[in-house]
């Protein structure tokens, strides 16, 4: 006897076993029980989140022969049901629309709908991935779909929704299958191998349970793999030699390596990623949106509900977006976006891919430029920024002479000289004034020169893009007390 894989083997047969998608199953059990059928229904989400699962239910639960009208709970055992679930029933014909896009296809279907059942209540029609479809097949279709005969039901599931035009839309009822939480997926594998008397680790269930990334069908694909090895108990040894690490948890661990400026890390880290099946682009991607998540708790806080963080990564997630301020997390993500559009077209992907990590994690050790500013402005030596690693300071000669310093600041302002008359002021007051209206002179050569050799100096100017416009040497006077 043929193998069954364990995503048909165990594929839900009424909505009460849809997994993770408990709002949808209750809608559409409401509407059957009230008797309240649309005849047109869009079921939308991402890939193995139970949209084709959710499409067979309904049409079971519409043309079981065991029950004299719709009913919730399909029998499983008529006819109906057997041939329905194989895909083969003569009144639910299933529809690939990436292999039948045309505008004859919909044509003939149309055209079909005007013959009732052979043996059941509805005629369904199943379209898979109808954003395929071309649009004049669209068009050809509305019609039938806004006013289709009393007998016709139409089922329509897609990945990308935004695809199928809003006059199709507008004609059905659209559910949007969310992606299946790890706990779920977990949960649900426990009872899978509890019915394939196989002993396995927690720890195992719920690594396999986050690789799925929020889909059933590649964690049961996963799952089938791991038996595929035929050991007595599935260990986390097994699973380390046959399946890659998360790819959350190895992007943290990048993005830690860039915060500690660990350069070497950071490039194995890739070269790791490269290893386990990432591409360039992927990991770019990849990448930006877990430095995304972590902008988002470091500016709206851990308990923001525009992140969905992973049990086992939360507080490590959380710890890890305070060790960068949030222009560095808008120049991390600008950068990997501009890696992302230029590797599609270069001969040099792995080499960009590097120099933009290189390039990151010397963005650690950067200061925004207002705290640049005021460190300047106040004659404070700026301070590393949280993460980066000490520098050593290097050692300054005994004798060496003073260096003047110097400000990278915009010109001033040109004021037109006032007529209006002013009271005389105190004798005492005058000098004061015209020293404070005094004209500093302006810098040497020799004193650009000294200035423009300051680290701290270069390093402002090419931050701000700016030029050296003064310079003013501190001197300090023995008669002052």
């Amino acid at each position: 006897m043929a193998y069954t894989v364990l995503a048909r083997k165990y594929r839900s047969w009424t909505f009460d076993e849809l997994v993770g998608q408990e709002a949808i199953a209750t809608t559409l059990k409401n509407a059957i029980t009230t008797q309240r059928l649309h005849h047109g229904y869009l079921f939308s989400g991402t890939r193995g989140v139970g949209k084709t699962s959710a499409a067979r239910i309904l049409a079971r639960s519409l043309n079981c022969l065991s029950s004299d009208s719709p009913t919730i709970n399909p029998c499983r055992e008529c006819e109906s049901c057997r041939l329905i679930a194989e895909g083969q029933d003569v009144d639910v014909i299933e529809i690939d629309a990436a292999s039948n896009t045309g505008v004859d296809n919909i044509r003939e279907l149309r055209s079909n709908t005007v013959y009732r059942p052979a043996r059941s209540r509805f005629k369904i029609y199943i379209i898979d991935e109808v954003h395929m479809l071309s649009t004049g097949a669209f068009n050809a279709l509305l019609k039938t779909l806004e006013e289709p005969p009393g007998h016709v039901k139409f089922i329509m599931a897609t990945t990308e929704p935004q695809k199928v035009p809003a006059t199709i839309q507008s004609r059905c009822l659209r559910f949007d299958f969310r992606s299946i939480p790890a706990e779920t997926i977990a949960g649900h594998f426990e009872w899978i191998l509890k019915q394939e008397k196989i002993e396995v680790d927690p720890a195992v269930v719920r690594r396999v349970a986050r690789l799925a990334n929020g889909s059933m069908r590649d964690g049961l694909s996963l799952l089938d793999q791991l038996l595929s090895l035929g050991a007595d108990r599935l260990t986390m040894d097994v699973l380390e030699d046959l399946l890659p690490t998360p790819h959350d948890e190895t992007l943290t661990k990048l993005i830690e390596q860039v915060a500690d400026r660990d350069v070497g890390g950071a490039l194995g880290g890739l070269d790791a990623c490269l290893a386990a099946g990432y591409s360039l682009e992927r990991f770019a991607e990849s990448l930006a949106e877990q430095v995304r998540a972590l902008m988002l708790l470091n500016v709206c806080g851990p308990a923001t509900p525009l992140v969905d963080l992973p049990p086992a990564l939360a507080d490590r997630m959380v710890e890890l977006s305070k060790r960068f301020d949030a222009p560095a997390y808008v120049f991390m993500i600008a950068v990997l976006e501009e890696l992302r559009r230029n590797i599609r077209f270069s001969a040099l992907g792995r080499a960009l891919t590097e120099a933009a990590l290189v390039r990151l994690a010397g963005g650690a050790s950067y200061s925004s430029i207002q705290a640049l500013l005021d460190q300047l402005e106040g004659g404070a030596t700026p301070a590393p920024p949280a993460g980066a690693r000490p520098v050593a300071a290097a050692p300054t000669p005994a004798a060496a002479p003073a260096r003047p310093a110097a400000s990278v600041t915009p010109a001033p302002a040109r004021s037109e000289p006032s007529t209006a008359s002013s009271p005389k002021q105190p004798s005492a007051a005058r000098p004061a004034a015209r020293k404070s209206r005094s004209t500093p002179s302006p810098p040497t050569p020799e004193d650009l020169r000294a200035a423009t050799s300051e680290p701290l100096v270069r390093e402002a100017m090419n931050l701000f893009q700016g030029t050296l416009v003064n310079v003013e040497r501190e001197s300090g006077k023995k008669d002052e007390g």
